[in-house]
């Protein structure tokens, strides 16, 4: 019997599954000593008959193993590329390589590309050398997007005014009178922001030394921790704020006034007057304090004293806002903060029109609430969170905030 030689020393033979990319499926048997090349021209066989004519079928198409998304190399053997018995093989062909754009598709994008840019300056200008010229005022249109807080305290000036007059034509006006004075007479340093306290005490600091530094740091956090910090080994740092163990003379003061009053209130205008001449005490008493350390630090730049103690009161001592404003334009000037709004403007009579607003100018603590905020706006929080003043606070912000954005 005769046998073939390569029978006898054949490799060990494969039973390798097929997929096509047609989705086509078989089995193909095949020998460990077989090239990667020959299996792809048997695969292409039996799922393209007569392909093979054309040389560049088999070049045009590439075997991957499935399991390892290996691309299997045409010279290499089948024991070569680590093929194991029933493992997956896919047949695809190569994809044809993207050619080259010619230039005259070149020049097309490139026109594209520059139709679609965006115009420079010198073509708005051409374009726009017919139409006529508007100055915009820049003040104007920065005015129309007003801040709140710029606002507040024109607001505050033209509320402060007409409580005054409310409380002043009030037939109670002796016992307002007498209301207010005992306010005025309560010491304001006794009043003390909680929630700022409170923080100052969760930090570590002592509660008497924390609210003798918020005292003097006009409720400010931060300026309060700075002093803490900077006094901490300071002997006299748990020594009362001067005038705090004296408040019997006040009290004493605030009777005697009371009874003045009380005694002039026959007459209309005489109670009047009292109550305004308390109103300038509280205004004399809540004067403006700049901050000692931010106006060194602006003097040591050159600015005279005057200059620096109007940037702090324009900036409610913030020494950045106040170095900005010494550098710049000087808007708004420190004769404009006792400005108060536009009697006739829509933003007043809404404000006046509120109800509660209408009933908390009748409160002689909203005036105070008012007077506090003026000069010391820090204190507003604490005021917000009054149950008395807080809604009419309130009422203002939501109605800024509506005429606004209309």
């Amino acid at each position: 019997m005769f046998v073939q030689e390569e029978k006898i020393f054949a490799g060990k033979v494969l039973r390798l599954h097929i997929c096509a990319f047609d989705g086509a499926e078989w089995l193909e048997e095949v020998t460990e000593d077989s090239t990667v090349e020959q299996l792809k021209e048997r695969c292409l066989k039996h799922c393209a008959h007569g392909s093979l004519e054309d040389p560049k079928s088999v070049t045009h198409h590439k075997l991957i193993h499935a399991a390892s998304e290996r691309v299997l190399s045409d010279s290499k053997t089948i024991l070569e590329e680590c093929i194991q018995d029933k493992d997956v093989l896919l047949l695809i062909k190569k994809r044809a390589p993207t050619p080259l754009p010619k230039m005259a598709d070149v020049s097309a994008e490139e026109k594209k590309k520059q139709d679609q840019k965006a115009p420079d300056r010198d073509a708005i200008l051409q374009a726009t050398a017919n139409l006529p010229s508007y100055n915009m005022d820049r003040a104007a249109v920065q005015t129309s997007t007003r801040d709140f807080q710029t606002e507040l305290r024109k607001i505050l000036v033209s509320l402060i005014e007409v409580a005054q007059k409310l409380l002043a034509l009030n037939p109670d006006a002796v016992e307002l009178f007498k209301k207010a004075n005992a306010m005025l007479d309560e010491d304001e340093d006794e009043r003390v922001d909680e929630a700022a306290l409170r923080q100052l005490t969760e930090m570590g600091f002592p509660e008497n030394r924390a609210v003798k530094a918020l005292r003097l740091n006009h409720m400010s956090v931060p300026q309060a921790m700075e002093w803490l910090i900077e006094h901490a080994e300071d002997p006299t740092i748990d020594a009362p704020l001067p005038g705090q163990a004296s408040s019997g003379g006040a009290g004493a003061e605030a009777e005697a006034a009371s009874e003045a009053a009380a005694g002039t209130s026959t007459g209309d205008e005489e109670p009047r007057d009292e109550l305004t001449e308390i109103f300038k005490k509280i205004r004399r008493k809540r004067e403006f304090r700049a901050d000692s350390r931010a106006v060194i630090s602006l003097m040591e730049m050159g600015f005279d004293e005057k200059e620096v103690i109007d940037a702090l009161r324009v900036n409610n001592n913030q020494q950045t806002a106040a170095c900005e404003w010494l550098l710049g334009d000087r808007k708004p000037s420190p004769e404009e903060l006792d400005k108060g709004i536009d009697p006739d403007s829509p933003l007043f009579q809404a404000i006046l029109d509120n109800p509660v607003v209408q009933l908390g100018l009748t409160n002689p603590k909203t005036l105070l609430a008012f007077e506090d905020m003026l000069e010391n706006p820090l204190s507003s929080t604490q005021w917000m969170n009054d149950p008395e003043t807080g809604p009419v606070l309130l009422q203002i912000s939501r109605i800024f905030q509506t005429l606004n954005r209309a």
